[in-house]
């Protein structure tokens, strides 16, 4: 008689991807553990990632997630009743702008400052009903702001005036958008008012030696900005894992969840590692050898005040960030380097012509002192 098979063993249950926890409408996302709100609003099942994987934040923001879902629904069954006013309409944009994960955090509040500015230069508009707002009031508007915000600013709270009325012709409120009439203003490039070699040595040691706590990470920072081109978010996000000494490369990958300015998912830059800014590293390495590969390399996320101090101190135009980034698209071009590559290590995606409107100058300065030097 031949003998049995052997009965093979059980499968592994599979694992759960999935967890309860003790608390209502607050789930565990095993593989990542990040806590997610999960809920029932206005009939249907929410899921919503609370960015965090520790429970006694995740409790606090589920709370936040529940109130403003909640809010929310209580002003749509308003909107299906028939009322909708622009104050109502704007809160929709927020929370669009607000809820998109591809927005980066600076634009997200440079939408909550603007609709802000909105609010306080046009008093009467957040309890207007959106159907009560004509074209001649938002010419209006036009009129009494005009003078009050630079061309930027003006454009950016106009466009989320339209994107209110936008919201009311999606809901069924009105059929056309009074602001559309509304022109852009011109926006004129900023003037370019940037620290000579001399000039940003005495800066950087103006900040050094100022005697705050952070001195010298305020100096670093501002450095390696100046030394790199790198934004700012791009810049507190490089890590030791990006530097590369021996190809004397710099990979800037950008925000973690955004990635770089028009770059999302793509693969990192890669800039140059000029001498400036190797000396630099090779000193904040010295003196931190053991810092893991994934340890970023800047100790803080900001030098807005000792930068403006330090320009007050100085007597010289104040500086920001973003000027820092002018400065090294500056040097490079005025060392010879052509504005096409420079694009390139700006991260610029157009091949180079925002580079040309904004540093062209100096390219025709650079071609005439070149010319200036053939002789026959």
């Amino acid at each position: 008689m031949t003998p049995a098979a052997p009965t093979p063993p059980a499968p592994d249950p599979p694992a759960r991807v999935w967890l309860k926890t003790k608390y209502a409408n607050l789930m565990r996302y095993v593989p990542s553990e990040t806590y997610y709100a999960r809920f029932r609003c206005g009939g249907k099942l929410v899921w919503k990632s609370l960015d965090t994987t520790r429970i006694s934040i995740a409790q606090l923001r589920l709370a936040d997630v529940l109130r403003e879902h909640r809010a929310r629904d209580t002003r749509q069954q308003e909107i299906q009743g028939g009322t909708l006013t622009v104050g109502e309409a704007l809160q929709i944009v927020l929370e669009r702008i607000q809820g998109n994960h591809e927005r980066k955090p600076l634009t997200k509040r440079s939408a909550k400052d603007r609709i802000g500015a909105l609010k306080r230069s046009w008093p009467q508009l957040e309890k207007l009903d959106v159907r009560a707002v004509t074209k001649a009031d938002c010419l209006a508007w036009v009129t009494s702001a005009t003078g009050k915000m630079s061309a930027s600013s003006y454009n950016q709270v106009v466009r989320h005036l339209r994107r209110a009325f936008d919201v009311a012709i999606e809901k069924g409120c009105r059929a056309d958008n009074p602001a559309a009439t509304i022109e852009w203003r011109r926006e004129e490039p900023k003037e370019l008012r940037l620290p000579e070699p001399k000039e940003f040595r005495k800066l950087v040691a103006s900040v050094r030696n100022c005697g705050w706590v952070d001195a010298e990470a305020s100096a670093r920072f501002i450095e390696f900005l100046a030394y790199t081109g790198c934004r700012l978010t791009e810049a507190i996000n490089v890590r030791w894992a990006d530097v590369d000494f021996q190809r004397l490369k710099i990979k800037v990958r950008g925000d973690p969840i955004t990635g770089t300015k028009g770059n999302k998912g793509q693969r990192p830059r890669e800039v140059p590692m000029i001498a400036d800014a190797r000396q630099l590293l090779k000193k904040i390495r010295k003196e931190r050898p053991d810092e893991p590969p994934e340890t970023s390399i800047l100790q803080q996320r900001t030098a807005r005040k000792a930068l403006a101090h330090a320009c007050l101190r100085l007597g010289i135009a104040k500086l920001s960030h973003h000027d820092l980034r002018h400065l090294f698209a500056t040097r490079c071009i005025e060392s010879g380097v052509d504005i096409p590559t420079v694009s390139r290590w700006l991260g610029h995606k157009d091949g180079g012509a925002l580079a040309m409107k904004v540093y062209g100058h100096l390219r025709d300065q650079h071609s005439q002192a070149m010319a200036g030097k053939v002789k026959f």
